[in-house]
Order: C-alpha cells, then structure tokens, then sequence
C-alpha cells in the first residue's frame, strides 16, 4: 500500500499523533508501517531479541530505549532476524550499532543514533506496554507509518 505520511495528516489529522523529528534512518526500507508491537527496556535488549525471533507478520517493533545513547539496542543480528522473521521495520528510542549493515537491509529502521557498544541482557524488559516517547504515546496495536518526511501513529489502519 504506497502511502506518504504528508498525505496521511493531511487526510486525516484528527486521526494521528505526530512523533517529534528526533529519528535517524538506519534501514534499507525507507518507507515501512504496520500493526505496532512494543518493547519497553534500557540498556538491555532481551526482549527485542524475543520480539524479532517472533513471527512479525508485517508489523512494527516499538522500542522504548528510554532514550539511551549509551548502549545499541539492534545490531546487524538482530536486524536480519527481523527481516527473515517478516517485520516491517522498528523505531528505536535508543540507539543501533552495525550501520553499514543495517542500511542494505529490507527492514525500515529509525532510531536516535548509532552506538558500537552493546548492551547486557540481564532479561529486563517489558512486551506489549504503552510507550511515550518523541511527544506520541503509543500503545500495542496502534498503528505506525514512517516515511523520510516523519512517522505518525494512529490507533486504527488508515487508507492513503
């Protein structure tokens, strides 16, 4: 479904929450939505690890890294995981390492930066939480649309 998040608000601005312009893109998909999963953890990416071995069916991982930029929470592993197990993409509040990488991968990525050192999985985390971050909250399944021009969240799928 070819869409362009100008659009989106512009057809449906009552229906949207606009995510502050703090995000980097990381992946080789530069357009990517879906049904939103979410992931909240800090400096400890287990339950990402969890989420991307999981059968994605096209959705989007939702990371809050409470903004930390001083672990990565995705790594080139844990991106091709993501493509193989059929995820559309994740916005990381946090930061990914292996960027080189992680930009020829089919799998939309936005996240604050890069960082090489990764985290210690301690098995600290929580799945399927309300996240806030970037002015939006966002709750499991809403739905996420990310484009160059942003990302916009809206709790049902919305057409083009």
């Amino acid at each position: 479904m070819p869409f362009s998040t100008p659009d989106l608000c512009d057809a449906h601005p009552d229906a949207l929450r606009v995510m502050d312009a703090v995000f980097a893109d990381f992946g080789g998909r530069r357009a990517f939505f879906g049904r939103v999963v979410t992931v909240a953890c800090f400096e400890d990416n287990t339950r990402v690890r969890e989420r991307v071995m999981a059968p994605g069916e096209g959705r989007v991982l939702v990371v809050d890294g409470g903004g930390s930029r001083r672990r990565a929470l995705l790594g080139d592993r844990l991106a091709r995981a993501a493509v193989d197990n059929g995820w559309a993409g994740l916005v990381i509040h946090g930061c990914v390492r292996d960027v080189e990488i992680l930009a020829t991968l089919d799998l939309g990525i936005r996240a604050l930066g890069a960082h090489p050192m990764k985290t210690d999985r301690r098995g600290l985390g929580e799945i399927d939480v309300p996240v806030a971050f970037a002015g939006v909250r966002v709750l499991p399944g809403d739905w996420l649309y990310a484009d160059g021009s942003g990302i916009v969240v809206a709790d049902r799928p919305l057409p083009p």
